[in-house]
């Protein structure tokens, strides 16, 4: 009696565990592709580092030794509004807004530029150790990128780290994290030298979707240009602003699952 009671339990429950269903892989991310919206002009000799809209003001940093800046941009022509160059021998790198004030990396200067946000005048510099490579602001406070699969979380007002978190995908490690941008589904960041954006979940490092965006500029159009490199959340919506270093042409796109 109290076999036919634990096989007939099993039944009930699904043969005791010994189920052969398919499982999903833990953390597996999903594959997308960028659907492109709108095709914009970019400038050919920006060497582009960060990029973030603000309104419709488009903030572009820039780098290369005696060629790195940051410019107010008109998203919709390409027009510059206004720039301020960094003094050589510096190379600029990723910038966020935060608040009033815009934060610009360097390379390997070690040091953080706080700027105005209306007119791009720096304001004051903070040290930090390391390469700067990517930077966003979550809301709460600055996200920054130093090429390995690290994430640094800092303070938007001391620059001062508060934490951090290591990147995985199905748990591999993720290298080369360049270009970041916070959106409240998580943080896009560009992986340097290949034509990928992942999606990172902050709170546990897991690459929860990664982007394909192959082909996006090209071929014909690739002499001179450099790697893809730059993603603007279109705030209120699910679209982006992605382009690449020395691209003649930015891309409105929306993120859509890969067929």
């Amino acid at each position: 009696m109290k076999v036919l009671l634990v096989l007939t339990a099993c039944v009930l429950v699904a043969s005791c565990g010994t189920s052969t269903a398919p499982q999903a892989a833990p953390n597996t991310p999903v594959k997308l592709r960028a659907e492109v919206l709108a095709v914009l002009p970019h400038d050919s000799t920006a060497f582009t580092q960060g990029l973030e809209l603000d309104g419709d003001r488009l903030i572009e940093g820039t780098g290369l030794e005696g060629g790195s800046s940051v410019r107010e941009v008109d998203p919709r022509t390409a027009e510059v509004a206004r720039k301020v160059d960094l003094p050589p021998p510096m190379f600029g790198e990723g910038l966020t807004v935060a608040g009033s004030k815009i934060w610009q990396l360097t390379w390997k200067d070690g040091v953080a530029i706080q700027r105005d946000k209306q007119t791009l005048a720096e304001v004051r510099r903070v040290p930090y150790s390391g390469e700067g490579w990517g930077l966003c602001m979550d809301g709460q406070r600055l996200v920054m990128s130093d090429g390995s699969d690290k994430l640094a979380f800092r303070d938007p007002e001391s620059f001062a780290q508060v934490g951090e978190v290591r990147v995985r995908s199905a748990g591999q490690p993720v290298t080369r994290l360049n270009e970041l941008e916070c959106t409240p589904g998580g943080v896009y960041a560009n992986v340097w030298q290949t034509e990928t954006i992942v999606r990172i979940d902050p709170a546990s490092g897991d690459v929860t979707a990664t982007i394909d965006l192959a082909g996006l500029l090209p071929r014909d159009e690739r002499a001179g240009a450099d790697v893809l490199n730059g993603i603007a959340a279109v705030r209120g919506t699910d679209e982006f602003l992605v382009t690449g270093k020395l691209w003649p042409k930015m891309f409105r796109v929306k993120f859509v699952t890969a067929s």
